[in-house]
């Protein structure tokens, strides 16, 4: 059984906090990565590293482009695994 959006949740948030030093509590759905947390692209391109090799998920430079949101970060691959999930039949 594949992992639910609010395990993908609890693990981008601890990313998040880890690296940036910020207050996982303070990161919701609607906390933008850059104009929230500073964050810049290498440590947007860290996240991405990290939930691919966690999920077996893949994002091209464009999807991750238009990512801004831990929501939507969260949502690509919330999504991106439960396609993947041969359990859901």
């Amino acid at each position: 059984m594949s992992p639910g959006r609010d395990e993908v949740m609890e693990k981008v948030r601890s990313h998040l906090a880890s690296e940036l030093g910020v207050d996982a509590g303070s990161i919701s759905a609607d906390t933008h990565f850059r104009d929230d947390l500073d964050a810049d692209s290498l440590d947007l391109y860290e996240l991405v590293m990290e939930l691919e090799d966690t999920y077996g998920v893949k994002m091209t430079e464009r999807e991750a482009e238009g990512i801004e949101t831990v929501g939507q970060a969260v949502d690509f691959v919330a999504a991106r695994i439960a396609v993947a999930d041969p359990g859901d039949g």
